[in-house]
């Protein structure tokens, strides 16, 4: 479904035409141990927006995505990525907006978290988006940043939690392919969406 006639409203931007935000696919996860999106990630746009809804985990992990310059054969491109976190308890008790050292990459292949680790209880999940710019340049890198919101649970307490990560794919070759998957086991429900922004 094209969205362009909706981008003012979704994005606050006034005065597009109707092909400028288009939905390129929808997955959904049931028991999957991985998400990836092989097709439609070319030159025609210059920002990819994944959108994630309610992804619930089979076991208390991070939710993480990682690229590939080779159609998905592998998922192990080069980056550099920096990682913050806020969170609020319920009965508003406890409160804080922290570094996340322990998820930021430096020339890293792995995975990159873009959630803190999300609960296996039956109301939690994560949600948020995630950007992607220009991903078949062949002359720059690849920029990113991520947004996710999920519960987080801490004896006695539960907390709301917003997750923020930037960085950037650091290779001249063309990302084709993007992957999602939790840290450890599979995402038992949610789905993800793929837009291209022209």
């Amino acid at each position: 479904m094209p969205l362009g006639a909706f981008k003012a409203a979704l994005m606050g931007t006034a005065g597009v035409s109707t092909a400028d935000v288009v939905l390129l696919s929808t997955q959904t996860a049931s028991s999957s141990a991985t998400i990836s999106f092989t097709s439609d990630i070319t030159s025609t746009y210059r920002e990819y927006i994944f959108r994630f809804y309610n992804i619930h985990p089979a076991s208390h992990a991070n939710f993480t995505f990682n690229g590939s310059t080779d159609s998905g054969s592998n998922y192990d491109v080069t980056k550099t990525t920096t990682a913050t976190s806020a969170y609020h308890a319920e009965d508003g008790s406890a409160a804080a907006f922290y570094y996340v050292t322990a998820n930021d990459l430096a020339q890293s292949t792995a995975f990159q978290p873009i959630s803190g680790a999300v609960y296996t209880d039956n109301d939690s999940s994560v949600s948020g988006e995630l950007h992607l710019f220009n991903p078949s340049s062949t002359t720059y890198v690849k920029h990113f940043y991520a947004t996710t919101q999920r519960m987080d649970y801490s004896d006695p307490l539960n907390y709301t939690n917003q997750y923020l990560v930037g960085g950037y794919f650091n290779t001249t070759s063309a990302i084709d392919a993007v992957q999602f998957k939790m840290a450890s086991g599979n995402m038992d429900a949610g789905k993800i969406k793929m837009w291209g922004v022209k």
